[in-house]
């Protein structure tokens, strides 16, 4: 059993990168990928964690590109974590991130809901401020009762307090990613709002655009949306990934490996995503 898909405290998960590496052993995983929201900063961490425990350890990332209607994240596998260009635009995106936080804290104002940016920080621990800490924070102050709430009341898009932040574009998510040595594969499809002949043509046009593979195996597919996605992957000759998506204590539901129980991301998928690494 491998997780591809997992976060550390440097973006919005609770668990550093040597903690992830211990629960993953723990947990009977063969191998797994460090994949923090637009920043590589605790992949070396994690690396030197795997050659500790004697655990394969996957150096990714995963970036938020800009699409409408629903949400789209590139995940990249086997990226050099000192890429200097790679780097640079994770920079220039989590500066995007940082304006969009100052306005969703404005927005939650106007709803009588005051946090100090102190207190976020202290929770998120790393330098990647997202949603998922800011909702922690309400939780903290009593404001709503779960992570949950705040994202269905204020923070989900369309919501009161959400608000839009910069990013690359799918194609220069997925170029920059290859710039990086490594494989670009199209995040938890079901999240992108698209069905039938849309999502193909979707998947077609990434494909077309560069796309390695595609994340078949995620804690909130279904059976159905697996068989849907695998069935893409082979139409368009692209690579098949998997992945919990593990928050820790910020995502509460999802487990390491076996997402919400019925998770199991076969072995055998690593050698021909490895492949497509550039």
């Amino acid at each position: 059993m491998i997780d591809l898909h997992i976060h550390s405290v440097f973006s919005d998960g609770s668990f550093t990168p040597e903690e992830l590496v211990r629960e993953g052993r723990r947990r009977g995983l063969t191998a797994m990928a460090l994949t923090d929201h637009d920043t590589v900063d605790g992949v070396p961490r994690f690396l030197e964690a795997g050659r500790r425990e004697n655990l394969r350890t996957i150096a990714g990332v995963e970036i938020s590109a800009d699409f409408h209607p629903g949400t789209m994240h590139i995940l990249g596998y086997f990226v050099r974590p000192d890429d200097a260009q790679l780097n640079e635009h994770l920079v220039w995106i989590r500066e995007g991130r940082s304006a969009r936080n100052a306005e969703i804290l404005s927005r939650l104002v106007e709803h009588g809901i005051r946090l100090k940016t102190e207190e976020i920080q202290e929770i998120a621990g790393g330098d990647v401020i997202g949603r998922p800490h800011i909702a922690q924070a309400m939780v903290a102050r009593g404001y709503v009762e779960s992570v949950r709430e705040a994202f269905d009341r204020y923070l989900a898009r369309g919501r009161p307090a959400y608000a839009e932040r910069r990013r690359l574009s799918p194609e220069d998510s997925i170029a920059l990613i290859h710039s990086a040595g490594g494989a670009a594969v199209l995040a938890h499809p079901v999240t992108l709002g698209l069905n039938g002949w849309d999502l193909r043509r979707l998947v077609r046009n990434l494909r077309d655009s560069g796309l390695d593979g595609i994340e078949a195996y995620y804690s909130e597919h279904t059976a159905r949306d697996v068989r849907r996605y695998l069935r893409l992957a082979k139409d368009y000759d692209l690579a098949v990934s998997g992945g919990s998506d593990f928050h820790g204590e910020a995502v509460p539901g999802i487990e390491m490996g076996t997402g919400t129980g019925k998770l199991n991301v076969p072995d055998d998928i690593l050698e021909e995503l490895e492949e497509r690494r550039h």
